[in-house]
């Protein structure tokens, strides 16, 4: 069984099943989901998105990295967020338990 189970949100709003049951997310998912909504939460990824300072967005990434390497679950310096073109950006970190995660960023 794993250590990290949650309710898995999609458009926040609870997913539920064919028989009107919440549907659990387990170990990575888990912790992935958890990032997505706390970078949504602190509002960098909007900032990153609408300014147009290179150097604001940087510091922005580098606040998101630091975020998310401070996460009990992440192994600490193995977070990068990198912007594939512009506006388009993706996390990837290395979990204790499960392995590498990688997320798109989207605001």
């Amino acid at each position: 069984m794993s250590r990290h189970i949650d309710l898995r949100i999609t458009d926040d709003d609870l997913t539920l099943d064919a028989g009107g049951q919440p549907v659990m997310l387990e170990g990575r998912a888990s912790i992935a989901q958890d990032i997505v909504h706390m970078i949504r939460e602190s509002g960098l990824l909007v900032d990153i998105i609408a300014n147009r300072d290179a150097r604001q967005r940087r510091t922005n990434i580098v606040r998101i990295t630091i975020a998310v390497d401070d996460d009990k679950r992440i192994v600490p310096g193995s977070t990068a967020v990198e912007e594939a073109r512009p506006g388009e950006y993706w996390l990837t970190a290395q979990t204790v338990d499960y392995g590498e995660i990688t997320l798109k960023l989207e605001a």
